[in-house]
């Protein structure tokens, strides 16, 4: 079961209106949206959670649809299209907006989806199983320059050069140990070592979010959140890396529209990442609708 990041957090900032309706725009899951819907649905107040994968739907339609009948709304679709999503269920604007924009434990624990560099798998990584592209075709296809472009653009890994011309080197890569070990061939032994994290996480982070488009989704996600919430109506969003961040750090900033809550993003407490530790990465950023 996936473990839902900071929820007491998401709930104290996120819910201003107990009867309104809120967004939760990757439902995963279903963690927070249980949280969400636990303090909301006695007051009259509805969930409408988004998600590209099916399976993730899947899991949270059997586990919330029943408990909460008439008050949550499950959609399969991307975030970028909010303003679409709202508008065929006839919903100008919404009390509150979350993104979660980390992988899920049910992504990560299926060796078959391809995120995981700790168990064997098809080089797929695609948050959405019905799109064309998939990390094997970034890997295999791409040419060494603008494959280490993409690793150190998108991973900030500093040995981009070096893997990508490994990678090259040994095509075609099947799977995804077969990049992990690619990686670690590439990267010397004390650099390996030093590392706080598994060596192989930035490459991987960088082709995943180049499957996935994830950059720009945020970006047009953020836009589509903040032309859809009433005034003083907010916005959570939850990241796990600094592109992320920054991402939602100047759009709360620059933005006409939103008052940014936070100078600096919350983290999570102690006693989570002791329970948690794939938590230790997330910072939380809100605002509001001026």
């Amino acid at each position: 079961m996936h473990i839902p990041v900071m929820v007491k957090e998401v709930k104290e900032w996120l819910i201003t209106n107990k009867n309104g309706v809120y967004v939760d725009c990757t439902i995963g899951g279903g963690g927070h949206a249980e949280a969400i819907l636990e303090e909301i649905s006695p007051h009259g107040g509805k969930l409408i959670g988004i998600d590209k994968d099916d399976y993730a739907l899947d899991i949270t339609r059997e586990r919330l649809s029943l408990m909460y009948s008439g008050k949550i709304t499950l959609i399969k679709g991307d975030f970028r299209n909010l303003r679409n999503i709202l508008g065929g269920l006839n919903i100008d604007k919404v009390d509150g907006i979350l993104f979660d924009i980390g992988l899920s434990s049910i992504q990560l624990e299926d060796s078959q989806r391809g995120f995981s560099f700790s168990s064997d798998g098809p080089l797929d990584m695609r948050m959405d199983p019905i799109q064309n592209r998939r990390a094997y075709d970034i890997i295999n296809k791409t040419s060494e320059k603008e494959l280490a472009h993409l690793i150190y653009e998108y991973g900030e890994e500093r040995f981009s050069r070096r893997i990508a011309r490994r990678i090259v080197k040994d095509r075609p890569i099947e799977t995804t140990i077969q990049l992990v070990e690619e990686i670690k061939r590439a990267i010397p032994p004390t650099s390996r070592r030093k590392r706080r994290r598994h060596f192989a996480t930035r490459t991987f982070q960088a082709i995943r979010i180049c499957v996935n488009d994830e950059l720009n989704a945020l970006r047009e996600g953020l836009n589509a959140a903040a032309s859809s919430l009433k005034i003083e109506g907010r916005m959570v969003v939850i990241s796990f890396h600094s592109l992320e961040d920054r991402i939602v750090k100047h759009f709360f900033i620059e933005s006409e529209e939103l008052k940014s809550m936070t100078k600096k993003p919350i983290q999570p407490m102690e006693y989570e990442v002791k329970g948690n530790p794939r938590s230790r990465s997330a910072k939380m950023r809100i605002c509001e609708r001026i």
